[in-house]
């Protein structure tokens, strides 16, 4: 019979329990895996004290009862000792055909999280509150609202490979993110009719920005997402038939390497109708577009409608420059400062514009290439109290106009 073995004060150690000459306590056992492991505590139970110079910690017996709790759940004892870092570069790493600028938004990410002491923490310490303390953190740190929807939109789905993989019973990162940090981000309002106006008779009259007057105007009137206006080739402007095919877009890298990407959805190729100002806009373009000394091709597209100096196509980086300093030189001249436009909010001026014309909202969820209809209502669709205004006005009056009492000398 095997002699029961006690600590220095005479309690019975169970088994996987020891006690070295020291004091320490040590608990010895296999993991989920097969994988020996040992766990420390000064405490063998939790009334015990600690002996003076050494750190708090919670006691043997009750760091036995975390891992028995996870080996009855399966789980794998202090989530396989994961920090927040490792698990998001893991599942960061397991991603594979996703767009670049998905993985630049992933990196963006990780860059944030190596510099918080939060990545350094292991994932089965992580609770919820923590989870909510870091983003109040982020926001209080001066992030802003979408940065942090950017950080959760990678972390939470990170966590729930661990909960998948049976690393940790819940995800701490489950929550309602409106619910936790202040929404403080800034709607890209679109600009008024008359703002538009403006802003286009200025590029139209100024010497240097002029340059630049068809390709806005084309923006303000079709509503096309920047990418896919620099991705438009001389193949793509159907003349004949009035139509822009819209069937691709191009982006750059952060290494500076060009790449054609297919629309984000299915719906976003389609064909976009030129109207004859915009058609003609198109006709100007190529009538100045330069022949270059050899032809870009971005994999297998070529006869892009804007090239750089070194006959490279522009990229939407340079449009928003352009618009950038157009909205600058505006500013300073004129005491009704413009809004910040930019390509986008063309495209919201562009739908907030056909929507109050009664354009059709099916016809126009088309145009803008929409996969969902809620998007062209919601999201696009700019209206304020004047527009409600002018609107009540017309169906007031065509309603006075079909009860109007008809003339006395027309009564028989």
């Amino acid at each position: 019979m095997s002699e029961v073995r006690r600590d220095n004060k005479g309690r019975k150690l169970w088994t996987g329990e020891s006690q070295r000459k020291d004091g320490k306590y040590e608990y010895k056992y296999q993991d989920a895996f097969g994988i020996r492991r040992t766990v420390y505590s000064w405490k063998l139970t939790p009334a015990d004290t600690i002996p003076k110079g050494k750190r708090n910690d919670i006691s043997l017996r009750e760091k036995e009862k975390q891992i028995q709790k996870e080996l009855d759940g399966n789980l794998a004892p202090n989530g396989g000792n994961l920090t927040v870092l490792e698990l998001v570069e893991k599942y960061v790493g397991q991603k594979r055909g996703v767009r670049h600028n998905t993985m630049a938004n992933y990196r963006f990410v990780i860059n944030i999280i190596k510099k918080e002491v939060f990545g350094q923490k292991r994932i089965d310490k992580v609770k919820k509150s923590d989870a909510k303390e870091w983003l109040i953190k982020l926001q209080d740190d001066g992030r802003g609202y979408s940065t942090i929807h950017s950080v959760r939109g990678v972390i939470r789905p990170a966590f729930q490979m661990a909960v998948d993989d049976d690393l940790l019973n819940k995800n701490p990162f489950e929550f309602e993110l409106n619910t936790v940090v202040v929404n403080d981000s800034v709607t890209r309002e679109a600009i008024t009719r008359k703002q538009e106006r403006a802003f286009l008779e200025f590029v139209k009259n100024d010497k240097h920005f002029c340059k630049y007057y068809d390709g806005i105007f084309i923006l303000f009137k079709t509503g096309l997402r920047i990418s896919k206006f620099v991705g438009l080739t001389i193949k793509d402007i159907d003349f004949e038939n009035n139509k822009i095919i819209v069937d691709h877009q191009l982006q750059r890298t952060r290494n500076m390497e060009y790449v054609i990407e297919d629309p984000k959805t299915g719906c976003g190729t389609r064909m976009v109708p030129m109207t004859p100002e915009v058609k003609a806009c198109f006709k100007r373009i190529l009538e100045k577009r330069k022949p270059p000394k050899v032809e870009p091709v971005v994999q297998g597209y070529s006869g892009f409608l804007f090239l750089d100096k070194n006959d490279r196509p522009i990229v939407a980086l340079h449009w928003e420059k352009y618009f950038q300093h157009i909205c600058q030189k505006y500013n300073k001249i004129y005491r009704e400062e413009m809004p910040k436009v930019t390509p986008h909010v063309c495209r919201h001026t562009f739908c907030s514009n056909m929507a109050k014309s009664g354009m059709n909202p099916k016809t126009l969820q088309y145009i803008m290439g929409h996969s969902d209809i809620g998007i062209t209502l919601n999201t696009y669709t700019h209206l304020r109290f004047e527009d409600a205004a002018e609107e009540m006005q017309e169906m007031n009056s065509k309603f006075l106009d079909l009860v109007k009492i008809p003339d006395k000398k027309r009564v028989s």
